[in-house]
């Protein structure tokens, strides 16, 4: 029977295709392009970039969230934003001369719009889930899986498009984000009047600080097989890198119908711990055949999953109403923020070390041992932290 809840379950499902969709478009393919135009040694930078935006971003857009702006005009106005910038590093970057900084520039100035948007919509659907009295941890994953959809789609259309290597990829991204700044206004209000404005940090407590202390050593992880998976590929001289590096949002379309159960039987230590060993696996495999490899795309959707979603759900049942658009927006600027770009600066140093040739191009093996010293340094990366968190947090 069509209700009030499959209603809402529908729209928030839609916002999250189409947030993932726009994220799709290039993430695990902007490497590849980069790479092709000449930029490999610089690819780091513009995955960096995502990290040092997520330092402030979220928070500083969670707190207006918060305080001042309604959600869902907050989300319209910066994809529309994003989406703008997008459809303009289309343009230039299908120039034959490219410039590395007007196109980092115009880059960076798109993700300092778009990064918000991700813990900023999924406080708009924890705030009308909360609203109808749902249930979070039951209620959100199965809408955030569209999601995961959405990302699929929008790398299979990339890939099969034949846009890989083309900075068409970015146009796509922009007309997707342009959608979704339309589609956001449509939605219910996260709140009928403004809440009383929140003055101080949110509150943190022991167990909570030391969480989002490995969720900076967890961050590292996050964008390194998003910045390289392509050109790694590529050297190896596959084109359709995307459908193969697509099985990884595959996995973790299927991994978010499993946390509603395990996050309730296990809780979010046996999650984390999970999805570092899933992370040291899926680097591991990296040194292998393609079975191997098609095998660690498999692997990503817990890697990912159980610590990123999970985080997030864990970060809003500690939280609560009060401080929820800031709690969230502090998790990324953790994980997506300092994490992610300490991590982005650390890899690409060690990956430009091994497989980056005198002429700046990606190649299979330009180092002694090539991408299988680069793999294995992650995957070892991942069993470090694995063996701190099981020692030093307490569930």
């Amino acid at each position: 029977m069509w209700n009030k809840d499959c209603k809402l379950s529908l729209r928030l499902s839609v916002m999250s295709f189409l947030e993932y969709a726009v994220w799709g478009a290039y993430l695990c393919s902007m490497g590849g392009y980069l790479a092709g135009v000449g930029l490999g040694g610089e690819i780091r930078w513009f995955y960096c970039v995502q990290g040092v935006v997520a330092l402030f971003m979220p928070a500083l857009v969670g707190a207006v969230a918060d305080r001042w702006m309604e959600g869902r005009s907050l989300l319209s106005l910066l994809h529309a934003l994003s989406g703008g910038l997008m459809t303009a590093m289309c343009c230039y970057g299908s120039r034959c001369a490219v410039s590395f900084p007007v196109l980092w520039a115009l880059y960076a100035l798109s993700v300092v719009c778009f990064l918000p948007t991700i813990a900023l919509s999924n406080a708009v659907a924890f705030s009308l889930l909360g609203r109808e009295g749902r249930d979070i941890k039951r209620s959100f994953p199965p809408i955030r899986v569209w999601g995961t959809v959405g990302f699929v789609v929008s790398m299979w259309a990339v890939d099969l498009a034949g846009w890989q290597l083309k900075a068409t990829q970015f146009g796509w991204s922009g007309f997707l984000g342009l959608l979704l700044a339309a589609y956001a206004l449509t939605l219910p209000r996260c709140r009928g009047e403004k809440r009383e404005r929140q003055r101080g940090a949110p509150r943190v407590n022991a167990r909570m600080l030391t969480f989002l202390v490995f969720s900076v050593l967890a961050g590292f992880c996050l964008h390194v097989s998003n910045a390289y998976a392509s050109p790694f590929l590529h050297s190896f001289g596959l084109s359709h890198a995307n459908l193969l590096i697509s099985l990884s949002q595959v996995s973790e379309a299927l991994c978010l119908l499993l946390i509603p159960v395990c996050f309730k039987r296990l809780g979010i230590k046996a999650m984390v711990l999970i999805a570092l060993a899933a992370w040291a696996l899926r680097f591991a495999l990296f040194t292998g055949g393609v079975w191997l490899i098609a095998l660690s795309m498999l692997v990503y959707g817990v890697a990912f999953d159980f610590f990123n979603v999970c985080g997030s759900m864990y970060v809003a049942e500690q939280a609560g109403e009060r401080d929820g658009g800031r709690m969230q927006g502090l998790f990324m600027m953790m994980t997506s923020g300092a994490g992610a770009s300490l991590g982005m600066l650390a890899a690409g140093s060690v990956v430009n070390r091994w497989t980056v040739n005198e002429g700046g191009v990606q190649a299979a093996a330009a180092g002694t041992w090539g991408w299988t010293a680069v793999w294995l340094v992650f995957a070892l990366y991942a069993v470090v932290v694995a063996v701190a968190f099981a020692l030093l947090f307490r569930q």
